[in-house]
């Protein structure tokens, strides 16, 4: 192994030669900042990064990076990348998906690669609307929304990209919003440092054709009280003052003030690293305005990775049987002679 220093990248270093082209004030502009901050001070190599996307506003995203990429077909992102890392698993591979992409004809193939624990990245932008395609309603599109193809308001049950990961057992969950930079950076490097799949939702306003539907969430008069910080350890504490929490009742997350008989001991407290998903998945549940929105990591644990358990069956078996041959492959099981 060569101990050359590797060079020193600027996040200028990961853009592209591309002209970018999603709608001024888009979130999307966001996250691909973020995104080459946090390669940049990895000290990645750029020549084994590599972006899967599938097709969407979000999709866009290899062209922009100044690393290998490839654009995909809707919803077949994750079926690209897991090839992709089981045929050279030393690269980092990173899914760029959108709520539409990843949720509607993606969804068997997200679920299958989230509970593989293939060692990628998945980044869902959540927009909860579809963009490219001007307007129509996503999986995510709250009950009620007006939109092109729901003009009497949408009546199917929206879809919580984090609960479904939670349930396919996925290893890392984390969730943050495009305005929140910094900790929109503090989740992307956790991402990339977890040996397994890392899944991030990130909400991500579309000022087009849904705006302001995370302002609840962005607004600096209101998110302190709409959104609840995750840290592990730590009591779930929020507000403006700091003066409320989330504690059990049973098995429902209850809102309570705190110094009213009520002090942090009584709280619940978060644990990324439980083996037990329950609680992870109770707080992927929680919507406002019945409770603050978590953000931050979810769930961060270890579990074998699919493509090293590939290589050690591969492995095995030529230790078995040998390295064989096409000629002995294509003559094996069934054949016969057509006359």
């Amino acid at each position: 192994m060569s101990t050359e220093a590797l060079p020193v990248l600027t996040p200028n270093d990961f853009a592209s030669d591309q002209d970018v082209r999603w709608c001024p004030g888009c979130g999307d502009y966001s996250i691909l900042a973020q995104m080459k901050k946090v390669l940049a001070s990895l000290g990645v190599v750029r020549e084994n990064t590599v972006f899967v996307s599938g097709i969407g506003c979000s999709s866009r995203f290899p062209y922009y990076m100044n690393t290998y990429g490839i654009h995909s077909i809707h919803g077949r992102a994750p079926a690209v990348a897991t090839g992709l890392k089981i045929a050279r698993p030393e690269l980092s591979v990173w899914v760029i998906t959108g709520d539409g992409d990843a949720l509607s004809i993606g969804g068997n193939h997200l679920m299958h690669c989230i509970r593989r624990n293939l060692d990628m990245n998945i980044v869902l932008f959540n927009n909860r609307i579809y963009g490219l395609t001007k307007g129509q309603y996503s999986p995510t599109s709250p009950l009620g929304q007006i939109n092109k193809s729901a003009p009497l308001g949408v009546i199917d049950n929206p879809l919580h990209p984090l609960s479904i990961a939670i349930g396919c057992e996925a290893t890392f969950v984390a969730r943050s919003i495009d305005v929140n930079i910094k900790h929109l950076g503090m989740v992307l490097e956790r991402a990339a440092a977890h040996n397994g799949t890392a899944f991030i939702e990130v909400y991500q306003n579309c000022n087009v054709f849904n705006d302001g539907a995370w302002e609840y969430a962005t607004d600096r008069n209101t998110k302190l009280d709409t959104t609840i910080e995750l840290e592990h350890g730590k009591p779930l504490i929020f507000g403006k003052n700091r003066d409320k929490g989330i504690r059990l009742n049973g098995l429902e997350p209850e809102v309570v003030e705190l110094g009213k008989g009520i002090s942090e001991d009584d709280l619940l407290f978060h644990d990324e690293k439980a083996a037990e998903p329950s609680l992870a998945y109770l707080l992927s549940r929680m919507r406002f305005p019945e409770y603050p929105e978590p953000i931050g990591v979810f769930r961060a644990v270890d579990r074998p990775r699919y493509e090293e358990e590939v290589v050690r069956q591969i492995d095995a078996a030529t230790k078995k049987q040998g390295e064989g041959t096409l000629e002995s492959l294509f003559n094996a099981g069934d054949t016969w002679d057509i006359n």
